[in-house]
């Protein structure tokens, strides 16, 4: 059985390794010392939107906030914040065994790059979760939204795969996945949305002027990838070039036509959220930042997600985040 390390535990790390480690894996969790404290004392309980909990005792869990930790690892999964990717690459780099591979569960489009350019000789591939995961109590980390995660195609992922699906987590292979990266990153857009409302995500999108928001950030990606002939993967029924004009419906309309979109847990809420409740930096740089910099290639504009990035540095500095749907529509269209 394959030894899984998990580097950077904390939501997205603790609730992935966790369910590998229901599954009978051998997890090694290397998170900050905040967390090992937290789950010494309270354990580590998982629960999803369809009714689904379990817990592991302390006991149970090997947590460490030492990145050694990795050294008997047969893959190691990165869960870092994706401005942390470069240091963390770093802490791993004197204790990886040769060739030990890593795959990245990351927001953003170059985590893997930044990853194989430190860590040259370790094979890097690319992965994604699909899910909203927050944590709803000390050690609790609840599922609330569906998905399956997506992975870059690789036989090296052969050891770990019935690994995955014993923990409820099959994986969904593509062999082009920046498309992927890409119809994610659309998706992300709504981070930004979510964080500025300080609504729980279904709230939020039940709402018009957030949708109109939402959808005026994705026309603008939307436009500049296709100017890129840029590829997209197909993650949700309908295609990402038809979600803008879903988005934009009347909320009674909407209600019926994305009732999948809706299918939220009423706790779910984004990252972005909580890294701002938290006084974190947030990822806005690697979700609407990339759109900017995408628009500074192409020598075009996307006023749009400009804005929003400017208004979540705004919140991160201390700044206004409960903004109404009408107020940030009006913020963008200005």
């Amino acid at each position: 059985m394959a030894t899984v390390a998990v580097f950077g535990a904390g939501t997205i790390g603790c609730y992935v390794g966790g369910r590998l480690a229901t599954g009978g894996v051998e997890v090694v969790f290397v998170g900050r010392e905040h967390m090992a404290a937290t789950l010494s004392r309270q354990g580590l309980t998982l629960s999803d939107l369809f009714g689904w909990k379990t817990k592991l005792t302390p006991s149970m869990l090997d947590f460490t906030s030492d990145p050694a930790a990795v050294a008997g690892a047969d893959l190691v999964l990165v869960t870092v914040k994706s401005g942390d990717t470069a240091s963390a690459a770093d802490a791993m780099a004197s204790h990886l065994r040769p060739s030990t591979p890593l795959l990245t569960f990351q927001n953003g489009l170059h985590n893997a790059e930044v990853l194989s350019d430190r860590l040259p000789g370790h094979p890097v591939l690319s992965g994604s979760i699909p899910f909203n995961v927050a944590q709803v109590a000390p050690g609790h980390f609840h599922q609330g939204s569906e998905g399956t995660p997506q992975v870059q195609r690789s036989p090296l992922l052969d050891p770990v795969r019935e690994a995955f699906e014993r923990g409820g987590l099959r994986l969904v292979e593509h062999q082009d996945f920046p498309a992927v990266q890409w119809a994610k990153l659309l998706f992300n857009l709504n981070n930004a949305v979510n964080a500025l409302s300080g609504l729980p995500l279904r709230d939020e999108l039940m709402q018009r002027p957030y949708r109109q928001v939402l959808a005026a950030a994705q026309r603008e990606g939307l436009a500049l990838l296709s100017e890129k002939h840029q590829h997209l993967a197909r993650l949700t029924p309908l295609p990402a070039q038809w979600i803008p004009m879903l988005l934009e419906t009347p909320d009674a309309v909407f209600r019926l036509a994305a009732k999948r979109m809706l299918d939220l847990d009423p706790l779910a809420r984004s990252s972005m959220q909580d890294d701002l409740a938290a006084g974190r930096k947030t990822e806005i740089d690697f979700l609407q930042g990339e759109i900017l910099d995408l628009a500074q290639r192409l020598n075009r504009q996307a006023p749009v997600n400009a804005r929003l990035l400017q208004l979540v540095h705004t919140a991160e500095e201390g700044g206004r985040r409960n903004w109404s749907g009408d107020a940030l529509l009006a913020q963008v269209r200005g």
